[in-house]
């Protein structure tokens, strides 16, 4: 088993030992905890759970689509992947979600002159853009922040963001470490899943800025495990694992912008079977 399984297994532990019995928004309930960290060491190989499998190309294509900005599902249903159908509307929106709030969060608004006289002019904001380009040139700065959580706009969301806001931090000069706060964290179907995520995104931000990926640190809010989850929790718990796998990016060295899922590999991942639960909507 590998260090970040023993992570990871450690929280789903804690879940059934100490949380308490809750009501839900889906009616499901679960068992729940609030307040959890977890720490992961992106040198010892990358965190993909190996005691089931994770659905890697999902992780690889979701984060490609959040960093297009887009809010269309129907552009991961082209790719075979559904990760968003339960919340999109029939033309495929989904609303002002991460990807919004990631690449054009609405900023405000410029008054300029035009031939037909002045104007107002909305100037969204690029918070991928801004932070990358920020840790470049200020790397010490502690506002190396970007936020999906704009409260303007959640009536709007199809869904509110559960990974609402993560924070980079430059250490020695040559890592980049990255810290998520998630404030709702589904534990044994989204919890591997995000891990996966940020993990990667960390990656590649630091692939860009020249440097190395060191911590991902993963703050949850309301940690939890549903109760139709509780078995199968318990048949994971039981597996013994597998060493970490490796992530080997091609990507371009000069931009987050325009890659591709091949640019992405995660390479020598064992794991156990796959472990079926249906999704709390």
């Amino acid at each position: 088993m590998s260090i970040h399984d023993r992570v990871y297994h450690d929280l789903l532990r804690h879940i059934l030992e100490t949380g308490e019995v809750r009501t839900d928004r889906t009616g499901v309930g679960t068992i729940s905890v609030f307040g959890y960290q977890m720490r992961f060491d992106l040198t010892q190989g990358f965190p993909a759970v190996t005691t089931k499998r994770l659905f890697w190309r999902g992780v690889v294509e979701e984060l490609l689509w959040l960093l297009r900005g887009s809010t269309d599902a129907r552009e991961l249903q082209a790719r075979a992947v559904h990760l968003w159908d339960e919340w999109a509307r029939e033309d495929g929106e989904l609303g002002p979600v991460y990807g919004k709030q990631w690449r054009a969060w609405k900023g405000r608004r410029d008054l300029v002159t035009t031939e037909s006289g002045h104007v107002w002019r909305a100037c969204p904001i690029d918070q991928i853009a801004w932070v990358i380009d920020e840790i470049k040139r200020n790397p010490d700065s502690r506002r190396l922040i970007v936020s999906a959580w704009n409260v303007s706009d959640l009536p709007d969301m199809a869904l509110p963001p559960c990974h609402i806001l993560f924070q980079f931090y430059v250490r020695g000069g040559r890592w980049l470490d990255c810290q998520l706060y998630q404030r709702s964290g589904d534990a044994f179907l989204g919890v591997p899943f995000n891990i996966a995520s940020y993990a990667l995104l960390t990656h590649m931000v630091a692939h860009v800025c020249g440097l190395k990926a060191g911590h991902f640190v993963h703050t949850l809010g309301d940690a939890h495990i549903y109760s139709n989850h509780l078995d199968q929790v318990r048949t994971q718990l039981a597996r013994e694992g597998h060493a970490a796998p490796r992530l080997e990016l091609t990507g371009p060295a000069h931009t987050i912008d325009g890659w591709a899922a091949e640019e992405c590999r995660l390479v020598d991942y064992t794991h156990d079977a796959p472990i079926k639960a249906e999704v709390a909507v």
